[in-house]
């Protein structure tokens, strides 16, 4: 069974009026879409910006409500109230802005410690040691447990959140462009780091940027977003390598470096030949799907 199961999960919001004479519309942000999680997998999610990556992060970690759909992790549904607390404890987030998700007053220490307060794990001393055990991991020490965030390096701040995220054991981390905010060599630093404490805590990812490189270098498979549709999603390498949908072609063929394969990833003829005269998802094979946008003749 999979770790985490998306089945028709969209999301709509109503448009401001004008007046209140004007008819109530609605902008729908998510069309329906599918996915799975396997545990201790990395699955990316890549589209311009409005494309509702965010917002299926949002839903799935139950910040927002979802207008249908429903997911579940490990079987058991995300909104069941009676266990909101047990799935809120093996679901964390991390977002772009480290600064942003630290409380500029509180020191470090008590920022790492207050997940294990507010579940109520452990006893103070042992929560202390935990707290340290976690900062070893990363390369920081002792001292840190007294520090405030803006005595802390970008990369440093990225850390710490990180380790709240983790410090709860959880099964899966979404990670909402969580390198997009810091300098390229501070990036490649906490994404290999990222990789290394999948391995350690045997967690799954939901990994979410606009940067194709960094989500084909973190991803075992990746969906790819356009205007709040999954138009395609497969294993990294038949993305990055067999791309069916013409946007994916298009994304591909936008990557530094990719300019000179451009002849051999635009095959408008692979998605005619699929999409000629039908409609909806088609399955290429057991793990490939592409959204035919033609309509049916």
């Amino acid at each position: 069974m999979n770790l985490l199961e998306v089945k028709g999960l969209s999301k709509q919001y109503r448009k401001t009026k004008r007046s209140p004479f004007d008819k109530t519309e609605y902008f729908t942000a998510v069309h329906p879409v599918e996915f799975h999680i396997a545990s201790g997998e990395t699955f990316g999610l890549v589209g311009e910006s409005g494309s509702g990556k965010s917002t299926i992060a949002n839903m799935i970690a139950g910040i927002i409500r979802p207008t249908s759909g429903e997911a579940f992790l490990d079987g058991v549904n995300i909104r069941d109230k009676e266990r909101a607390r047990e799935v809120g404890r093996e679901i964390q987030m991390v977002f772009q802005n480290p600064y942003a998700s630290l409380n500029p007053v509180k020191r470090i220490g008590w920022q790492l410690e207050e997940p294990l307060r507010v579940h109520r794990i452990g006893t103070k001393k042992t929560r202390k040691q935990e707290v340290i055990k976690m900062l070893e991991i990363v390369g920081m020490d002792e001292s840190y447990l007294r520090r405030y965030p803006h005595e802390l390096s970008g990369g440093q701040r990225q850390r710490v959140v990180i380790l709240i995220a983790l410090i709860l054991r959880p099964k899966l981390v979404i990670l909402d462009e969580p390198v997009s905010s810091l300098d390229v060599s501070v990036q490649a630093q906490i994404l290999n780091l990222l990789k290394d404490l999948q391995k350690t805590f045997d967690v799954a990812y939901l990994f979410i940027s606009h940067d194709l490189q960094v989500v084909e270098y973190m991803s075992d498979r990746i969906g790819v977003l356009k205007n709040g549709h999954m138009v395609e999603m497969a294993p990294t390498s038949v993305i990055v390598h067999q791309p069916i949908h013409p946007y994916t072609q298009t994304l591909m063929t936008s990557v530094p470096g990719m300019e000179d394969q451009k002849a051999k990833l635009i095959k408008p003829e692979a998605y005619r030949s699929i999409c000629s005269d039908q409609s909806g998802i088609f399955q290429v094979n057991p793990d490939h799907f592409v959204l035919c946008e033609v309509p049916s003749r």
